[in-house]
């Protein structure tokens, strides 16, 4: 008998030690298998993925209600001079990707291959028609909010209640990260289900419609990559050359060789912490700034996240037929911006927030959880890619600071 159990834990363990990166592209792979060779028993699969989305969409906007208001609530207060300007410049960063995301969006626009039966979508006609709807969805219930998916309104009782709590005393606010940690298991939890979840999306959707959905994918992933290829490579290293009036590529590849490619494969922000801290020494950067600035970052520098927010959005507006105006564009790379500094904390985060942006065109909840799984399956390169970006790219802006004060 002990024969007998000595197999199964065996694997189930070496199942739980593969990562879920290396499970998500067996589960395309085998989907993609399955859906080629009997294509009627990969539609059977499909309800995986269905039951997937659901999760996502009953988890999502309790997330961010509840990591909203534990991340501003528990903000602590700095005196130091220092790190004022580096939080500047992560805010302009994180607002430049997200503008430059748009840019690319437009100039190459990506369908996606949705299930649209039963979609609807509402969208704003003019600039005047956006604002007036945004007013109305912040001031909308929170309870309805959280029931509906209005991630507008979620957004802003949770920046709300956040500042309201900034003064309450410590137990309270502990119990709010307490809180904040518990919805961030349940979400790890179903986010482990992902490779079940698109085993059945893939299978289902090469089955239906050949490998024609895949190839968008790749339409996708290339407009994602090269709007951070261009953040990292151009808009850095212009923001660095303002700071400290130097060539600022030495700075910026050496961040990317030691923080980046690291980042690359952990795809972890918090996790690439300790490797920053020490980059950040070796720079010979002031530690008192560093400390701080390095975890802060870790939270709020999240020009990747908007990226990816902003072309999936996009993305899926354009798949309904939705005209954007650029103005209406730069206003989402605005929300993008913001929403992606409260991304943090749970793998995946800024897909969850795909949603929010997507209310902004009246774009349903059941469409834009189609579109947070599409980006789980690409997020087998573009998770990573956005982590190198956002790891490497606190070090660089806290050393064009350092290195510009004590010049």
């Amino acid at each position: 008998m002990n024969n007998a159990t000595i197999p199964k834990t065996s694997f189930i363990q070496k199942l739980k030690s593969t990562s879920l990166v290396s499970q998500i592209i067996v589960a395309i792979i085998l989907a993609s298998l399955l859906a080629t060779l009997a294509p009627e028993s990969a539609l059977a699969f499909g309800i995986l993925g269905s039951l997937f989305v659901s999760a996502l969409k009953a988890v999502a906007p309790i997330l961010v209600l509840i990591l909203v208001t534990s991340a501003i609530a528990n903000q602590k207060i700095d005196s130091s001079a220092e790190l004022k300007p580096i939080v500047s410049l992560y805010l302009i960063g994180t607002l430049s990707a997200a503008f430059v995301a748009v840019l690319l969006s437009f100039a190459f626009p990506t369908e996606l291959t949705l299930d649209l039966a039963g979609a609807n979508a509402n969208p704003p006609q003019k600039l005047t028609e956006v604002l007036a709807s945004l007013a109305f969805k912040v001031v909308e219930n929170p309870i309805t909010a959280v029931a509906t998916g209005n991630f507008i309104a979620v957004l802003a009782w949770g920046l709300g209640l956040g500042f309201s709590l900034k003064h309450a005393n410590e137990s309270s606010k502990a119990m709010v990260h307490d809180l904040s940690e518990a919805i961030s298991s349940i979400v790890r939890l179903v986010i482990r289900f992902a490779p079940l979840g698109i085993f059945g999306l893939v299978a289902n959707t090469v089955a239906t419609t050949g490998f024609s959905a895949l190839a968008q994918y790749s339409h996708l992933v290339a407009v994602l990559l090269g709007a951070m290829l261009i953040i990292a490579l151009l808009v850095n290293p212009i923001i660095v050359f303002i700071i400290t009036k130097k060539n600022p590529y030495p700075l910026v590849f050496t961040c990317l060789r030691e923080s980046g490619i690291t980042a690359f494969f952990t795809r972890s922000s918090a996790a690439n912490i300790p490797v920053n801290m020490a980059l950040c020494k070796k720079l010979d950067l002031h530690e008192d700034t560093y400390s701080v600035s390095i975890p802060l970052g870790a939270t709020i520098n999240m020009a990747g996240a908007a990226i990816t927010i902003t072309v999936l959005t996009l993305a899926a507006a354009n798949s309904l037929n939705i005209e954007v105006s650029f103005a209406t564009a730069i206003i989402l790379s605005v929300v993008a911006a913001i929403s992606a500094c409260g991304a943090s904390g749970v793998a995946g985060g800024s897909l969850l927030l795909i949603p929010l942006a997507c209310s902004l065109f009246g774009i349903n909840n059941d469409v834009a959880m189609q579109v947070v799984a599409i980006g789980f399956i690409i997020g087998v390169i573009q998770d990573s890619a956005e982590t190198a970006l956002n790891s490497s790219t606190d070090v660089v802006f806290t050393a064009a600071v350092s290195h510009h004060i004590t010049k």
